[in-house]
């Protein structure tokens, strides 16, 4: 009787968790059993194992064979359990040693002649296994993308054979190089834009403090354009940061693309999308929309024609950060730091506010447009601009306005002093950190209280407006929040739709 042991990883969310291959041959009756809570996608493999090792020239065992995917009680799922599988009954039958397998990983789906197909995760199942001290054997089309983990030992093959006469010590694999990506991510330019100063004063404060913003105008003013230019004026991601957001988007499909390394992501799912897909979800859960955004942007054009079911499920991620899919056999965790932007019309027609004095909607029809986003959601929005009309003088006036790189040099710079001060951007800032990081000096005080009586702010709001002011403060290079800062900040509370 012989047994094998081969190490591969099961997807959790962003978790890897290391999965132990048991094969086992045994006397009787030839039969093939896969064990230990694998999904059809993975019992599937037993038919692709067996072709290919026959197309590969190698002997099936006609033997008693079970694989035991442990831990038992994790599920698993896809076809990257193929190789581990394939190798575990080669190992176990002596047709290939089974010494060195103790200092690898392996997953990659077979076909049926012998070759490895690209699977999904090998960014996140790399960022586990290099901690853990084991190389890891990949499909060359997955290797790549491994090879961004800093220190992961990846080897990259093209099928069976290529893996066998390596542990055969025939012909070694040669080791992935590093990832290198040279190009700077490119993005539109703010210049693009014409007029519109307040709605890019709002912008530019929002990429400062990593606030939400909420832009209601007539279609055509440029909403989409102003939120498509975001990403471009946040900072440059660290490293740790383009190998989360990487490793969230390679859950997502097959194949990461290089070249969307240290990009910020930017998200813009229909209105007709559901809760499932912004927020993830599927029997094998998958990230949705708000974690593929995660330290990007989440832009909702024509907010009120989501589904109000569908903008509640935002309310805890923007909040938390983390999105929690719970499955009756599994519970996942995925990362969900986005930056919301979101754009709207201020009435039914669109046209409420136009210079040209288009619209012809009642106060009745205004109300209900608005009432179909909720007041807690808008008051977890910290910035609402108007971005109205542009007169066509304007549009046509070839005026220079600020360019993405210029803006986002002052973006860096505050965001920079936020790090610094309180080691998070201003957004994430605690209830209780408030009074340590946004001291308000006396008339500031007395204008903020104010506002609450005026305005009728909620706690929420109060502190969302404290943190906007201090963003301002930082982008101006004040030590102290003061009035003028407040002042501003109320004055971003008032737009359309607000709550408060």
């Amino acid at each position: 009787m012989g047994l094998a042991v081969v190490y591969s990883r099961a997807l959790a969310g962003l978790d890897a968790p290391l999965v132990t291959v048991e094969v086992h041959l045994a006397n009787g009756l030839p039969s093939f059993t896969i064990v230990g809570l694998a999904e059809t996608e993975v019992k599937e493999s037993r038919e692709r194992v067996r072709a290919a090792l026959a197309n590969c020239r190698f002997a099936f065992p006609s033997r008693r064979i079970t694989v035991s995917l442990a831990p038992a009680e994790l599920p698993k799922e896809s076809g990257r359990f193929d190789l581990p599988i394939a190798l575990g009954i080669l190992a176990a039958s002596g047709q290939i040693p089974d010494t060195p397998l103790a200092r690898y990983e392996f997953a990659g789906e077979l076909s049926l002649a012998g070759e490895l197909r690209a699977v999904r995760g090998a960014l996140a199942m790399t960022l586990r296994a290099a901690g853990e001290g084991r190389a890891f054997v990949l499909p060359a089309a997955s290797a790549r993308e491994a090879a961004l983990v800093d220190g992961a030992v990846v080897h990259p093959a093209a099928s069976l054979l290529a893996v066998c006469a390596h542990l055969a010590g025939e012909s070694p694999l040669a080791r992935q190089p590093p990832t290198a990506v040279d190009a700077t991510p490119r993005y539109p330019d703010l210049a693009d834009v014409r007029g519109q100063a307040h709605a890019k004063r709002a912008l530019e404060i929002a990429a400062a403090g990593g606030h939400s913003l909420l832009m209601a105008g007539p279609p055509g003013t440029g909403k989409s354009m102003l939120a498509a230019r975001l990403p471009g004026l946040l900072p440059e991601m660290t490293d740790a940061e383009a190998l989360e957001s990487a490793a969230v988007r390679s859950l997502a499909c097959v194949g990461f693309r290089i070249e969307d390394w240290r990009a910020r992501p930017f998200r813009a799912p229909h209105h007709s999308a559901s809760s499932a897909a912004l927020v993830g979800g599927g029997g094998d859960p998958r990230p949705g929309e708000i974690s593929l955004a995660h330290r990007g942007v989440l832009f909702l054009d024509e907010l009120p024609e989501f589904d109000r079911r569908v903008l509640e499920v935002l309310r805890e991620p923007l909040e938390s950060g983390r999105v929690t899919i719970s499955r009756a056999a599994r519970q996942v965790d995925f990362p969900a730091r986005f930056q919301l932007v979101a754009a709207m019309n201020p009435c039914p027609c669109g046209y409420l506010g136009h210079y040209g004095g288009r619209c012809r909607c009642t106060p009745d029809q205004v109300a209900r447009y608005r009432g179909r986003i909720s007041g807690p959601l808008l008051d977890r929005i910290d910035i609402h601009v108007e971005v109205p009309a542009v007169p066509a003088e304007e549009i046509m006036r070839h005026a220079s306005t600020e360019s993405t790189a210029a803006v986002r040099e002052r973006v860096t710079r505050a965001r920079a002093g936020q790090l610094a001060r309180q080691g998070r951007p201003n957004c994430e800032l605690a209830a209780r950190e408030l009074e340590p990081h946004c001291r308000a000096d006396a008339a500031a005080q007395a204008l903020l209280k104010h506002a609450i009586a005026r305005l009728a702010l909620s706690a929420r709001a109060y502190h969302r407006v404290l943190k906007l002011a201090r963003t301002i403060a930082d982008l101006a290079g004040a030590e102290s929040v003061a009035a003028a800062h407040v002042a501003e900040a109320v004055g971003y509370r008032r737009g359309p739709g607000t709550a408060g």
